[in-house]
């Protein structure tokens, strides 16, 4: 399984928005600057995460990015499973569906197995990925 490339850079920003200094707002085009996606890119998945409550974004002159409490204390599971959506791995039901899908188990196995990876990230939080190397890469120092 892979996560889409929403979910991929939704992650990243969260992280980079977890080791701004406390009361510090970045705006937009430096957190994507700093965890290497375009801008219009981070516009898009911001908006999404504003829109989730876990990024608090204020427009204009001396606006910015902040992570929001909730976002912080978000689990890593419930946010992938939201920012991907709900479907199957694989598309037995796709335009042609899969002659297979009424006979196959594989279906249901890819399911569980999809299940597992996010209980695996239920308990782990934004807050919980922050340590002083990750800090330090995301800031653009070198780790100690």
């Amino acid at each position: 399984m892979r996560l889409s490339t929403s979910t991929d850079l939704a992650l990243r920003i969260l992280m980079r928005l977890a080791v701004a200094p406390p009361h510090t707002e970045l705006t937009t085009r430096q957190v994507a600057d700093g965890v290497a996606i375009t801008y219009s890119h981070a516009v898009k998945v911001v908006a999404r995460l504003q829109k989730l409550g876990v990024v608090d974004a204020r427009r204009g002159r001396g606006g910015g990015l902040a992570l929001s409490e909730a976002g912080r204390t978000a689990s890593l599971g419930a946010l992938a499973r939201t920012l991907e959506g709900v479907g199957d791995v694989v598309g037995c039901e796709d335009d042609p569906p899969c002659p297979l899908r009424h006979a196959c188990t594989l279906r249901g196995l890819l399911r569980q197995a999809q299940e597992a990876f996010y209980r695996t990230l239920d308990p782990v939080t934004v807050g919980d990925l922050i340590h002083n190397d990750l800090s330090a890469a995301l800031l653009g120092a070198r780790p100690s």
